[in-house]
């Protein structure tokens, strides 16, 4: 799950996922207020958690600030072995987390590849 400021941003990384082979994984976006401007909306995070959940539990990647604030209180009304939030790089962590996903890993291995990503070098 995708907690961003904007949702042009949040959906673009979740047409990035989708393009680059991982259709199959669900990825919900919580993504700006309710009127469309650029913040985080608590209710927007508790009903894609909701969304998100297809039985094998859900890792949410927010983008900063205000969005893991919102993730926090919606986490708190949720089963932490189900949902957990992973302070990773938002684009490199939702690849490396939709990758192990779709190749079949468990939540925790979803989590520690998101997590890994912190670690990933570009030169």
């Amino acid at each position: 799950m995708l907690v961003s400021h904007s949702p042009r941003l949040a959906a673009g990384l979740a047409d990035l996922l989708a393009e680059i082979g991982w259709r199959d994984v669900p990825v919900a976006v919580a993504a700006g207020t309710a009127d469309g401007r650029l913040g985080t909306s608590l209710d927007a995070v508790r009903g894609a958690l909701a969304a998100a959940d297809a039985g094998d539990g859900v890792i949410v990647l927010p983008d900063l600030g205000s969005a893991v604030l919102s993730v926090k209180l919606a986490l708190q009304d949720a089963d932490p072995a189900r949902a957990v939030m992973v302070d990773a790089p938002f684009v490199e962590g939702a690849v490396a987390a939709a990758a192990t996903a779709a190749s079949g890993g468990d939540l925790a291995a979803v989590v520690a590849a998101a997590q890994g990503a912190r670690d990933f070098r570009k030169l």
